[in-house]
C-alpha cells in the first residue's frame, strides 16, 4: 500500500458521540477537513455547530435510543465504519460530597452509554453483515494514575474517584471487545488524553503552573494534539492494531 493511502479516511462514515463538546467538535471537524463522512450524537444541542456534520440528539444512556437511531440509519444504507465513543462528563465536587445521583449520572454516561454503543452498534453490523469495522474509545489518563490533589489550588474541577473508575472501565472494555470482536473483523482500540487546555473555559492560572510543573513535557496539551491517534486508529495504517490503549499526556503518566 502506498504511503499516501495508508491513513486515508475520505468517504469513511464515522459516528461521534459527544459531538458538541470541546474534543467531540475537533475531531468532527477534523474529520470533516479529510473528506469523512460524519454523524454527530449528543444530548445537548450547540449553537457552534461543524459544518457538513449530520447532527442527531441521542441519549446514549437509553439502549432504546441507540438502537433505534441506528436501525434508521441501516435500513437506509448507511453503515458506520468508525464508531468513536467519545461522550463523556465528570462531577467535581469533593468525594465526601458524592451522592448517589453523582455517582449514577458518571457511571451511566460513562460506562453504561459507552457498552450501550458498541452492544447495539455490532448488533446492526452483524445484522446487516457489514464486513469490518472500527469502535475508538476515548478514555483519560486518569483511568491509569490517580489526579495529583495538590495541583488544584485555584481550580473547582477536582477531578473524581468516579472518573477515574469509569475511564478504567472504558480502557478495560476496550481490551475485552478487542478480543471479542476479532473474529469479526472488528478493531477496539483507545486513546487516553492527559490535561487538556481549554480556551473557551479555561482552568485557572496555578493549575495550569502546577499541572505543567509536574507533566514530563511542562504544558497542557491542545485538543489538536489528538487528532493524529484519531486519523492512526481510524485508517489502514493500524490494520493490525487492536486492543490498545494510546496515552497521549506530554509524559505525566510515565512518572
Amino acid at each position: 500500500m502506498q504511503q499516501n493511502n495508508l491513513f486515508d479516511i475520505s468517504n469513511k462514515t464515522f459516528l461521534v458521540t459527544g459531538a458538541t463538546g470541546q474534543i467531540g467538535k475537533s475531531i468532527c471537524k477534523y474529520l470533516i477537513q479529510y473528506n469523512a463522512i460524519v454523524i454527530g450524537w449528543d444530548i445537548n444541542d450547540s449553537d457552534d455547530k461543524v459544518e457538513n456534520v449530520d447532527y442527531f440528539k441521542v441519549d446514549i444512556t437509553n439502549k432504546k435510543d441507540v438502537d433505534s437511531e441506528l436501525k434508521k440509519y441501516y435500513e437506509n444504507n448507511i453503515k458506520i465504519d468508525v464508531f468513536i465513543n467519545n461522550a463523556g462528563v465528570s462531577t467535581f465536587k469533593p468525594f465526601e460530597e458524592r451522592t448517589e445521583e453523582d455517582f449514577d449520572w458518571v457511571m451511566d454516561i460513562n460506562l453504561k452509554g459507552t457498552f450501550f454503543c458498541i452492544q447495539k452498534f455490532v448488533k446492526y453490523f452483524d445484522l446487516f453483515k457489514q464486513k469490518d469495522a472500527i469502535i475508538l474509545n476515548i478514555a483519560s489518563f486518569y483511568g491509569l494514575i490517580s489526579p495529583d490533589a495538590r495541583i488544584y489550588t485555584d481550580c473547582d474541577r477536582k477531578n473524581s474517584e468516579i472518573y477515574g473508575a469509569t475511564k478504567a472501565g472504558v480502557i478495560q472494555m476496550t481490551k475485552y471487545f478487542a478480543t471479542h470482536l476479532a473474529s469479526r473483523n472488528i478493531r477496539v482500540n483507545s486513546i487516553s488524553p492527559g490535561g487538556i487546555f481549554n480556551p473557551i473555559n479555561p482552568q485557572g492560572s496555578d493549575f495550569i503552573k502546577n499541572f505543567s510543573y509536574r507533566c514530563p513535557m511542562q504544558r497542557m496539551g491542545n485538543v489538536e494534539e489528538l487528532l493524529g491517534a484519531i486519523n492512526y486508529f481510524s485508517s489502514n495504517a493500524s490494520t493490525y492494531t487492536t486492543g490498545q490503549n494510546l496515552v497521549i499526556d506530554g509524559g505525566m503518566s510515565a512518572w
